[in-house]
């Protein structure tokens, strides 16, 4: 009986706070900054070195890049199975050049399979959205990066024959 008074408790002290239940999907959630969802791909920063496919614990990821006429290797193809990608983040940690991100979108929900196999141009459509609908954290990159240049400029030795 103690046990069935103490749960009303707990539910009786709940009744004036207020409801935090949003009407999905017209109220979307704001999901953090490092919230794991779907991958975006910046293929101008890619150098193919088969890093992200080498770390995949599912094998989901695969690539493909060739040298251009500068000797620079550069993506040609680079594919993610949704099918079997565990949203695990580890492609985006060990991608050297970040051209690998994890952006919010979570909704994947598809009538086949083959809907799944999503290439790099699907992917860099998301990164495009994704830097639209949050500008303000490429504004703050952008200011931390401009303040580090500042810092460094600051903090190098001036020549003789500018005294």
């Amino acid at each position: 009986m103690f046990g069935f008074l103490k749960g009303l408790g707990v539910t009786l002290s709940q009744l004036p706070r207020k409801k935090v239940t949003l009407q999905y999907p017209d109220v979307m959630p704001e999901w953090p900054e490092r919230f794991r969802g779907v991958h975006r791909f910046i293929p101008e920063l890619c150098i193919s070195c088969q890093q992200c496919a080498r770390i995949c614990p599912t094998s989901c990821i695969s690539l493909s890049g060739a040298r251009d006429q500068n000797k620079k290797m550069r993506i040609d193809t680079f594919d993610i199975n949704f099918e079997i990608c565990i949203l695990c983040d580890l492609c985006t940690e060990v991608c050297p050049t970040e051209a690998v991100l994890m952006s919010d979108t979570f909704e994947m929900a598809k009538y086949t399979r083959d809907d799944l196999y999503l290439d790099m141009h699907w992917l860099y459509e998301n990164e495009l959205r994704y830097e639209k609908n949050h500008p303000e954290r490429f504004a703050a990159a952008a200011e931390a990066v401009e303040a580090a240049a500042k810092a460094a400029d600051e903090a190098a030795p001036k020549k003789a024959g500018d005294a």
